[in-house]
């Protein structure tokens, strides 16, 4: 391995070029054999389903360079399940979960100079991407299916880490309906999603804070991230129909258990925001963005939790990140060790 030469500290979240990525296509009803391609562009048809009628789904997971020197990847299996929700969604084409496992191994083996170093702060984010392909002016499914994966390393999704962050509750857009595409990870919801941030960012929020689109009572996500709260040794997530199931949230709540606490999955009304003693966003890109408040632009109330992570939310990251980077014991087998 010849370490890239890199300033892993400043990378920032965003998309940094590596040598590989690896495809694989659906034709004829079955997928053909992997191949590894060094160009960045994907040859389509103007006329492709996934361009027109946004028949597309992706995931995200990432890659740790771990300090016994082996690199681990975190529930890869959990990633390729929900692909395979999304596609049944969106009539696409599954993507069995040994062939989304062996192209994952295979691009992050590829690319291994790329995998930062442990402690630096930076990881190797991995984007799975599956796009329907066949040249379609009606609104009807794809035949055809390109399922891709590249990789880039990435900095922290906020700036600064692990701190707390301010969000803003906004009222006047959805990010997704009850019975809608939110519970698959499909890139319109995140095209929904930009006038919001856009605003709340231009406002100097951290992010945006969705309520339930039906009702306006309940606390939906985090802008892209799922929510929990903490009191009374409890970690509450809200259950909706119209939240992205998120691997880190489930993650979590496994850990909050075995730490000792009480987990509830249930419907949060906004005004029990007030009750919290923590609160954060969890996902793949921030882990856990502990949120130090969050304001109600409509009623001017401001909920607050701290300008500093709480000591549960503190905990369960640590104990999250050191299962990742294979420094506690992985009891439950969330890890893949790729690279020796």
């Amino acid at each position: 391995m010849t370490q890239k030469n890199i300033e892993w500290e400043k990378l920032p979240f965003g998309y940094f070029p590596t040598d590989y990525n690896v495809r694989c296509e659906f034709h004829d009803g079955k997928w053909g054999d992997i191949e590894v391609h060094s160009e960045t562009t994907i040859p389509m048809h103007m006329a492709a389903t996934c361009l027109h009628y946004g028949q597309e789904g992706f995931e995200g997971l990432k890659a740790y360079r771990c300090p016994d020197g082996k690199v681990r990847v975190f529930r890869m299996e959990e990633n390729a399940k929900r692909l395979q929700s999304t596609a049944r969604g969106l009539v696409m084409a599954e993507v069995p979960t040994d062939l989304f496992c062996e192209m994952v191994t295979k691009v992050v083996r590829l690319n291994e100079d790329y995998i930062p170093p442990y402690e630096t702060g930076a990881t190797l984010y991995i984007r799975p991407l599956l796009i329907g392909t066949s040249a379609q002016v009606g609104v009807r499914p794809s035949s055809d299916f390109l399922f891709v994966i590249f990789v880039t390393p990435v900095g922290p999704y906020f700036k600064g880490g692990f701190h707390a962050n301010p969000y803003v509750i906004i009222r006047d857009y959805d990010r997704s309906a009850p019975l809608g595409t939110g519970c698959y990870k499909v890139g319109g919801n995140y095209a929904a999603s930009l006038k919001a941030n856009t605003i709340a960012r231009g406002k100097g929020y951290a992010c945006e804070f969705y309520l339930d689109a039906k009702e306006k009572k309940y606390i939906d996500e985090c802008g892209a991230a799922n929510f929990f709260g903490i009191k009374d040794n409890t970690y509450i997530t809200p259950k909706s129909t119209s939240i992205l199931p998120s691997v880190t949230n489930k993650s979590l709540m496994q850990i909050a258990e075995d730490l000792g606490m009480k987990v509830e999955r249930r419907p949060v009304p906004e005004e029990e925001l007030s009750t919290f003693e923590e609160a954060g966003a969890c996902g793949t890109a921030a882990v856990i963005s502990p949120i130090s408040y969050i304001d109600d632009m409509d009623t001017g109330k401001r909920y607050s939790f701290g300008e500093e992570p709480g000591p549960w939310s503190k905990r369960l990251y640590d104990k999250l990140r050191n299962i990742q980077y294979g420094i506690d014991p992985d009891t439950h087998n969330w890890t893949t060790v790729v690279i020796e």
